[in-house]
């Protein structure tokens, strides 16, 4: 099993969703809703959207998200629970 994990190459933010297009040329959109810290953002804030070769942050934010965890359906925040 491959643990390489698809590189974003563009990503962007409008009408309340962020659209990240990879390497491969997949194109995947979620919603901030599913993150306090995206969801309380204004638009400048989650228009800054910077790459990394492993996903995504957002600078004004403090907010960094996988795109392994995106790929998996987390959209960051989620609570953490006690092993």
């Amino acid at each position: 099993m491959s643990t390489l994990v698809d590189s974003p190459v563009s990503a962007s933010y409008r009408d309340g969703k962020v659209r990240v297009i990879l390497a491969s040329g997949l194109e995947l959109a979620f919603p901030v809703a599913g993150n306090p810290r995206l969801a309380s953002g204004t638009e400048a804030e989650l228009e800054r959207i910077e790459l990394s070769p492993f996903g995504l942050h957002w600078p004004k934010l403090d907010e960094d998200l996988s795109m392994r965890g995106i790929l998996g359906g987390d959209f960051g925040q989620r609570p953490h629970r006690a092993a």
